[in-house]
Order: C-alpha cells, then structure tokens, then sequence
C-alpha cells in the first residue's frame, strides 16, 4: 500500500512537470524496468533537449526552468559562466539561451550524465563540456555513487582515510579554478555555479588565489552530506557585498553584478 502511494504521488509529480506525455512515457519506463529519452522543446530554449525517464532530470528541470532558481537580474551581461556540477546540462542551456554572448564552462564528473549534457548542449557552440571535478587539486579523484540518483554523486581522494558511504563508479580527472581559468584563457568568472554534492568544503578551503577573480557565486551547501561544507564556503567568500537565498542556492555578488528581483526576499 505505500509502495502503491508513492507511485502514484511520484507520477502525479511527472503529470504535472512534464504533462500527460511525460507521465505516460514514465509508466512505460517503470512496467519495461528501463529508462525512456523525453525530449522537450521549450519556447524559450532554442533547440530541444533530453531527460531520463524516471530520474532525477525530473526535479532537476523543475528547479532549473518551472521554479526559475537561476533567474535574476545582472547590472551587465555575462562574459564568462562557470557551471560547476552542470548534471546534464539544464543550468547551462538555461544561461545559454538567456545570455547568448556568454561562454558557458559546464563541468561533470560522472561518465552517463556527462554523455547526456553533450547530447543536450550539442548545438550550443557557446557551451564547453568538460569531463572533470571541482576540486581543490589538480588529480585524479573518486567519484562516488551514495545511492541518492543521478544528481547526487560525490568526490573523494584516492585512498582517503575517511572513504564516503558508497560504490565507487569511476576515477576522474579533478580540476581548480586556477586551472580552468588557464586553460581556458579567463581573467574573470562573471557568475561561477556550483552544485558539487559536498565538494565545496575543498573548493573553498583555500581561495586565495581566485576568489577575487569572480563577480557573483551561485552555490548550493551540502552541509547533511559533508560536515564542514558550511563553515569552508563562508570562510573562503569573503568580500562579497550582497547575499541573498533562493530555492537551495546561496547567491554572492559584488556590489550590483547581480541582484534578486524584487518579489525575492533578501536574507
């Protein structure tokens, strides 16, 4: 009986998100045992792209493009879009579409989720996919499955003394900010978004070297997965002048270069 209640709760969810012919390509998914391509064509994207039926795409495109969690205003137009944890790409075909002169640096780690962005963001010659990690050195890292869905792989050193609760997928190229801002010729981040499952607690550890370097940040904690992700980012982002909280995301930005439209509350 509840098995039978979250099934229902759960399509209910797709019926509403994704409409009658998402729901019914999720049934599909769920009586095969496999996993259906949704493609969507949004009016305000200029070409489709592709969700994973069922996953956790779902939720992912609700925050990114019903409930509008990138969306505020900018004092000028972004150069330079830094994606950190970019899943399948949704965030960065979001900047994309809304500042068509940015170049977008979308990051991912995970091998499934890295295939789908490229797919996603194939006609978008302003989006870079790199198939790498977030991280505070420049190695080869762990990428952990905790079991929590495609959006909720973790990172970790080789041979870690304190290894995380979970099966290890595969090894990744890790990468710094330093590092990406080299490779890629950027003297400035505009707008730099992370969402690394508990990897900030590294990133922010030591920021001396970037952190001036970047106009605004778009950052979602993970404090319940990693102890100490909190207490690294407020210590590693000093010097921002303006902070505000919208859906999971702790947005920072120096004077005016972004701003929460006015229905937002500041905190």
């Amino acid at each position: 009986m509840i098995k039978s209640g979250k099934m229902i709760k759960s399509l209910r969810m797709y019926l509403s998100i994704l409409g009658f012919s998402g729901m019914l390509s999720t049934i599909i998914a769920k009586v095969t045992k496999s996993t259906v391509l949704f493609e969507l064509d949004r009016q305000d994207c200029k070409y489709p792209f592709r969700l994973r039926l069922p996953s956790s795409d779902v939720p992912t495109y609700e925050q990114v493009f019903i409930n509008q969690e990138y969306d505020f205003l900018v004092e000028t137009q972004p150069e330079v879009i830094v994606d950190a944890g970019a899943n399948i790409g949704l965030a960065s075909i979001y900047f994309a579409n809304k500042y068509p002169s940015a170049r977008i640096i979308a990051i991912e780690p995970e091998h499934s989720n890295f295939e789908i962005l490229k797919e996603n963001i194939a006609h978008y010659t302003n989006i870079v996919p790199i198939q790498a990690a977030l991280w505070n050195k420049n190695e080869e890292i762990n990428l952990v499955d905790p079991g929590l869905g495609k959006w909720g792989f973790m990172t970790e050193m080789k041979n870690s003394l304190e290894s995380l609760q979970g099966n290890t997928c595969h090894t990744v190229a890790a990468m710094t900010i330093d590092k990406i801002m080299k490779d890629f010729n950027i003297e400035k981040i505009d707008i730099l978004k992370i969402d690394i499952e508990g990897a900030e607690k590294e990133v922010f550890n030591d920021t001396s070297s970037w952190i001036e370097k970047v106009d605004s940040l778009i950052v979602e904690l993970h404090e319940r997965m990693k102890a100490g992700c909190n207490r690294s980012f407020y210590c590693g982002s000093n010097g921002f002048d303006i902070e505000w909280h919208k859906g999971e995301n702790v947005y920072l930005s120096r004077g005016n270069c972004l701003t929460t439209r006015p229905e937002v509350d500041n905190n």
